[in-house]
């Protein structure tokens, strides 16, 4: 199977401030955010291709950033849209003919921009689980209690063992997470859905969705305090 890794950096990152996208802002090496997404799976070994989804005010600064880094696997620059979903779907669009024909054999693994730490076991992990399932996404447990609130009280403590915390990347055989977005965008669901596996279980429920262990080292910077 080839396997494209789309970085989804379309986003302003408003909940950090400032007028800079979050995914431009520099860590403690002085390498932005986006670098260190985009290393993580240039450096990967199962990783074939590269695109970066990225707001379109924004394009001249990633185009900067591939002159300086002199990625191997970057191929495609994607406009981002107003939406997480808009940008999901461009990739998907560009790694389709206009008929959505020949997508069987390729896995496409859509990661958040603002996981910079994402570890190669991760990825190999993902790239591995995509030969046997059509749909693999990331998690971790749950650690801390859960209440479902109701008018700020507390209504209901649910059994933590059940649920898990999402990561990314969530990865999909391309023909398959296609056709669940071209349904879902038909049926106008999918202004209500915040990730991809969301799409892809309310229009293929009977697609299992295969879970890779994830780490707490995989976080999404959304706040100033997180870098």
């Amino acid at each position: 199977m080839r396997n494209i890794a789309v970085i989804l950096a379309g986003g302003i990152g408003s909940r950090v401030g400032g007028e800079t996208p979050k995914q431009l802002l520099p860590l403690a090496d002085g390498r932005s955010i986006l670098e260190h997404s985009i290393d993580a799976f240039e450096a990967s070994p199962c990783i074939d291709e590269i695109a970066v989804v990225m707001h379109p005010d924004h394009i001249f600064s990633l185009q900067k950033l591939c002159q300086s880094n002199r990625w191997k696997k970057l191929t495609k620059i994607i406009p981002g849209g107003k939406e997480r979903w808009e940008s999901s779907y461009n990739a998907i669009k560009a790694f389709c003919s206009p008929s959505l024909v020949g997508r069987d054999g390729v896995g496409l693994l859509l990661h958040d921009a603002a996981r910079p730490f994402v570890s190669r076991r991760i990825i190999a992990d993902v790239c591995q689980a995509l030969e046997t399932h059509e749909a693999v996404t990331v998690a971790v447990p749950v650690t801390d209690t859960l209440y479902r609130t109701e008018d700020n009280q507390v209504q209901e403590i649910p059994d933590r063992k059940t649920f898990m915390r999402a990561q990314t990347p969530q990865a999909f055989h391309l023909s398959t997470i296609a056709e669940a977005f071209e349904d879902a965008i038909q049926k106008g669901y999918i202004t209500s859905v915040t990730d991809d596996v969301a799409v892809l279980k309310a229009f293929s429920p009977s697609t299992p969705i295969f879970i890779v262990p994830g780490e707490e080292t995989n976080k999404k910077i959304t706040y100033p305090e997180d870098l």
